[in-house]
């Protein structure tokens, strides 16, 4: 029996699962991030990758047959020729690059993925100002580096984690305004070689074989982003369907024959074969319930809401300014006044606040041309909520169901299934 190890590294820790040529799991390990540890990112997150590869069973582990990685949207780091950090990463939703937008608005096309105060690009140009950016040679996503610890091969990435660079999804290359850019910069480092997600990249170090009792010939694949892993793993396929992932953030993945791009929004599609998967992520999510309740809390009050009744409460849920979706604003303030005595009534108000930015953001999305919604899949903690089903169920005016997996460490999984036995392909510098 052949396995195949999806890890997916999201915003409050990593986990993986093994599954089997059936698509059953056989393990799932976890590793839950510490928020003191920020000093060193890239070692924690290296400390994590082992970490889940030691709780793998070793009678699978020696049947592992692929892997493959996801990271989150737009986490990025510059490496020097070793694949050593150089500097800090920026995390997904670091909106320092905001001071580059207008430079940027410049070169690329108009309303473009990349005009955002968090896209990939704006990063590595704010990046490009820093003393350690001389020393750096490689600009890669977490999912990529993470990847290169297992293959040893440095600077290459997938069309989903390269979408927020400007990597042209459709044409599957690098535009040209993107190569002019570098040249008017004088940015000398790589841009990754862009692969199709899934795509076999290498096997395992031979180091990592040994460490861990890997079979030999087990490959790395290519990886993707957690959010699409989420609706990988969603048991999503026709076009109307969509995914909301309702994690630490809240991210929204509706399937379309349409391609929908606006960064006046915070929106943007990836290529998923002959379809698209449009959507945004907002920075409101769990992450904002959590400052206020325990995950005992959350599950006592949600209980005691009268579902049957809306909220008068108006809240825009944020941990600090700065919105992606559907409002792109870097200075949008949170709105969590007035809050009742009651932690029941404040609740409500703020699930049913989530579920209102929710509803907006899908609204946006056919407004602009995507498929008409028929029914949301969710993944992420959120999922297990039943209280908040019902209220974004009457709000969204179709049918929620639970995703079929709700793990991201599932769908990248199934990636590396499906990828594992297919050659390398659409491939550009």
């Amino acid at each position: 029996m052949d396995v195949y190890l999806g890890i997916d590294f999201g915003t409050s820790g990593a986990r993986a699962v093994v599954v089997d040529e059936q698509a059953c799991v056989q393990a799932e390990a976890k590793f839950l991030f510490e928020r003191s540890q920020t000093s060193d990112l890239p070692s924690y997150w290296k400390r994590a990758l082992f970490s889940l590869l030691e709780q793998i069973p070793q009678e699978l582990r020696q049947k592992m047959r692929a892997i493959a990685i996801n990271g989150t949207s737009s986490t990025v780091m510059l490496c020097d020729a070793a694949g050593k950090p150089v500097d800090a990463p920026l995390l997904y939703n670091d909106a320092r690059g905001a001071v580059m937008i207008q430079e940027l608005t410049s070169l690329a096309p108009p309303n473009h993925t990349v005009l955002s105060a968090t896209s990939s690009l704006a990063k590595l140009l704010w990046m490009s100002q820093l003393p350690s950016f001389a020393q750096a040679r490689y600009f890669l996503h977490q999912a990529d580096w993470l990847a290169f610890l297992l293959h040893g091969h440095l600077g290459i990435s997938d069309y989903h984690n390269a979408l927020k660079l400007g990597y042209d999804v459709e044409a599957l290359k690098y535009p040209e305004w993107l190569e002019n850019l570098k040249i008017n910069l004088k940015i000398k480092i790589h841009l990754p070689l862009v692969v199709t997600p899934g795509t076999p990249i290498a096997e395992l170090r031979s180091k990592i074989v040994e460490q861990f009792g890997f079979r030999r010939d087990c490959m790395v694949c290519a990886g993707t982003t957690d959010s699409i892993a989420a609706f990988l793993a969603s048991g999503a396929k026709s076009p109307g369907e969509a995914v909301t992932s309702l994690g630490s953030t809240l991210v929204l993945k509706l399937l379309s024959r349409t391609r929908v791009e606006d960064a006046r929004y915070g929106i943007y599609s990836h290529r998923l074969g002959d379809l698209w998967l449009t959507g945004g992520a907002s920075n409101t999510g769990g992450a904002v319930l959590q400052q206020f309740f325990s995950k005992a809390e959350l599950e006592s009050l949600s209980r005691e809401i009268d579902k049957s009744k809306l909220s008068e409460l108006d809240y825009y849920p944020l941990l600090k300014p700065g919105e992606r979706f559907p409002i792109n604003d870097s200075n949008l303030p949170p709105r969590l006044e007035p809050r009742p005595a009651s932690d029941v009534e404040f609740l409500h108000g703020l699930l049913q606040s989530i579920a209102q930015i929710e509803v907006r953001g899908y609204e946006l999305l056919q407004e602009l041309g995507a498929d008409q919604l028929t029914q949301v899949y969710t993944a992420g903690g959120g999922a297990a909520n039943p209280t908040w089903t019902v209220i974004r169920e009457r709000l969204l005016g179709v049918r929620v169901v639970r995703s079929v997996n709700t793990e991201a460490a599932y769908g990248t999984a199934l990636l590396a299934m499906r990828g594992e036995s297919d050659k390398p392909k659409d491939s550009a510098e």
